[in-house]
């Protein structure tokens, strides 16, 4: 099976979020876990998110949910590194943000992991997915790279 490599859309960061690998981040071969990882990922969605005067839970009226998650991973992680995560969201396309994270070591660059992630907005009435509201778009668009 051939990998296709996730692009990060430079011209699209929003955010850059600064994080410290934790002891307890540390997994069974001495760095950072997976699952850590995701939670860092969604540490720093809320900030990017927060950045933009927006909540994940109430983007334009409606609460958002992850569909899906795909992360690359570049180099390992260990404790303390000090990481920065940039966070890059394009305009949005029919009914889903999508989201990319990159994760960076802070001192040299040295790519972590890159992640992309597709939210959808859904109606708490039905559970079904929504469109993106106006608002939202514009906040995304208003914010012209950090």
């Amino acid at each position: 099976m051939e990998r296709v490599r996730l692009e990060f859309p430079e011209t699209a960061i929003v955010h850059r979020q600064p994080l410290t690998v934790r002891v307890t981040d540390m997994n069974y071969g001495r760095h950072l876990g997976h699952d850590t990882l995701v939670s860092l990922l969604h540490e720093a969605r809320i900030q990017a998110l927060a950045a933009l005067g927006l909540t994940e839970w109430d983007l334009g009226g409606y609460p958002s949910v992850v569909a899906d998650l795909a992360i690359q991973y570049q180099s390992e992680a260990r404790w303390p590194d000090a990481l920065v995560v940039e966070t890059a969201i394009p305009a949005p396309e029919g009914r889903a943000i999508t989201v990319y994270h990159r994760v960076l070591h802070a001192e040299g660059g040295r790519p972590v992991a890159t992640a992309r992630l597709n939210v959808l907005l859904v109606d708490p009435a039905t559970g079904r997915p929504v469109a993106v509201p106006e608002a939202v778009t514009t906040a995304i668009a208003g914010a012209g790279g950090a």
